[in-house]
């Protein structure tokens, strides 16, 4: 075994059925990053970074990520394809081969934490059976100081074993890998794939139950920042509708860039101690501090390096979702702790490819519930097999696969936080305009950003006729004027320059809409099926 440095104290996992392991505790980043390196798990990029290849899974697998079913889920769960139940012995099983698997070898060790509010805080091991997914966790949890760990007690441990392969048929698993949570033994098990993104969702899906179920607080898929006179923004959306980009924003403190909580105090904490942000086609003029943050402490995965070790950002060989991970405290501009108060304004992205909706449009709160529970973005043709028009594509809540309760449940806080708070809530499309995808072009980012920052300046007017517009078909009010945005952009009907095509793209959206909807009709209220679009085609 190698010889690896401690830095405070050296642990047993016996207690987790792991025996005769040569156990690594609490290694800082930079000799993980070397450990990685030396074993050729990864190689440094030229900016510094580790880059590692997440081998056969280069994103999350929804179909094999299953909840134990028990006495403390069994009622609460809102059970079907993204809440998948497993079988309790059958879990104990598992885990017993996985611990055996770690038996005897090289593990790693990190007690983190995560909920940057004290009131909150979940403590977690991570033991992992590679360096650098220890370093993912370093980078991605709260890091508790030298003091803090000497009395360390965990409440959540994750196992994570890339290498260890299900039999699908002895081990109730669907295939050979498989992330499953266990709210009563409190473990989040992950086994047979690289991917880093199933210990960071396996956390977030922890705490999306723990949170509104215990602790009357409402956890969101989303990004944060906080401007200079205290006033908090949130960004929901999905993969690739901008929710990274849009929150770093040099005038703004960063208070993170995916997973938070509004509590009861009406506060909004952010989960993680980092960022984790897709990477395709990165330049630095678009996202500075992205950009800048990926250097010596951050990982790359599945990227394409040249002979220099310079990224290719724009190669996606491997994989379209290539991601870093980094300590929040590589970007420059961020609030410490990560928290932050007042809610004024909420955005909800999208990245539109039918480009019919408006780029940015005010909602009322029973629209606000509407859209938030439809959480709609669109899958552009190219991006799967198949797919040869814009596909609308719906997660409820932003964030479906995260969510172990109904997502009515979490849109009843949403409603009842925007009612005490007087916040507003804004959808904004970052997709496309002119036409669909494939026709029109993307809504340019510096637009974007222009009317983000017109809300935060409070430069988009009076909510009256004067100042806005009521959308024929969707029925939200999108603004007359914009600063530093053209007249004829705010309008998606004048950008297409023919209304017949425009309407009939814009009617096959709201039966979309509609359609998503209809599974949650019988949970919502009636103020919530009031928000959606009260135009259609048959």
């Amino acid at each position: 075994m190698a010889n690896y440095t401690q830095t405070t104290k050296s642990i047993s996992l016996d207690e987790y059925g792991i025996k005769n392991a040569e156990v690594y505790y609490q290694l800082p980043p930079e000799k993980l990053h070397d450990i990685a390196i030396a074993k050729g798990q990864g190689v440094e990029a030229s900016s510094g970074a580790l880059a590692v290849n997440t081998g056969e899974f280069t994103g999350r697998s929804p179909l094999d990520r299953f909840i134990v079913k028990d006495d403390v889920t069994k009622d609460r769960v809102w059970w079907g394809n993204v809440n998948i139940p497993f079988d309790p012995n059958d879990f104990q099983k598992l885990y017993d081969k996985v611990t055996h698997y770690l038996s005897g070898k090289e593990v790693f060790v990190r007690d983190s934490y995560a909920c940057a509010d004290e009131n909150y805080k979940l403590n977690i091991r991570v033991i992992t059976e590679y360096a650098w997914s220890n370093q993912f966790a370093y980078n991605m949890f709260l890091r508790p100081t030298e003091e803090e760990l000497k009395d360390f007690s965990p409440e959540w441990t994750i196992v994570n074993a890339p290498g260890f392969m299900a039999d699908p048929a002895v081990d109730a698993t669907r295939q050979h890998n498989f992330a499953i949570l266990d709210f009563t033994r409190k473990i989040a098990l992950i086994g047979g794939t690289g991917y880093t993104g199933e210990i960071k969702k396996g956390i977030f899906s922890a705490l999306n139950f723990i949170l509104p179920v215990f602790k009357e607080t409402l956890p969101m898929h989303c990004s944060a920042n906080i401007g200079k006179d205290g006033d908090t923004a949130i960004f929901f959306g999905l993969s690739g509708t901008g929710k990274t980009t849009l929150s770093a924003d040099p005038e703004r403190r960063l208070i993170g860039d995916d997973e938070h909580g509004w509590t009861k105090e009406n506060t909004v904490f952010n989960f993680e101690g980092g960022c984790y942000a897709k990477v395709i086609n990165l330049c630095e003029e678009n996202e500075p501090d992205i950009f800048k943050a990926i250097k010596k402490g951050a990982i790359l995965e599945n990227v394409i390096l040249d002979a220099s070790g310079k990224v290719d950002f724009n190669d996606i060989s491997i994989t379209p979702n290539t991601r870093v991970s980094y300590p929040i405290d590589h970007i420059d501009n961020i609030a410490v702790p990560s928290i932050g108060k007042n809610p004024k304004n909420i955005f909800f992205l999208t990245a539109d490819a039918f480009g019919v909706l408006p780029p940015i449009s005010k909602l009322t709160p029973s629209q606000a519930a509407y859209h938030f529970i439809s959480g709609y973005t669109a899958k552009v043709a190219g991006t799967e097999a198949g797919v040869v028009e814009p596909v609308p594509n719906f997660s409820a809540c932003f964030g479906a696969p995260f969510m172990p309760l109904h997502p009515a449940k979490y849109a009843e806080m949403l409603s009842e936080k925007m009612k005490e708070t007087g916040v507003s809530v804004w959808l904004v499309n970052t997709g496309w305009t002119g036409g669909p995808y494939g026709v029109g072009t993307r809504m340019k980012l510096k637009y974007t950003r222009a009317m983000i920052n017109a809300v935060l300046n409070g430069d988009l007017g009076l909510y009256d006729y004067d100042h806005y517009h009521i959308h024929s078909v969707f029925g939200v009010a999108q603004p007359r004027s914009c600063p530093g945005v053209p007249t004829e952009v705010l309008s998606p009907r004048t950008t297409w320059n023919n209304d017949e095509a425009y309407y009939t793209m814009a009617f096959k959206l709201t039966n979309a809409f509609r359609e998503n909807f209809k599974k949650f009709e019988s949970f919502a209220s009636e103020e919530i099926r009031r928000g959606g679009p009260q135009r259609y085609a048959f």
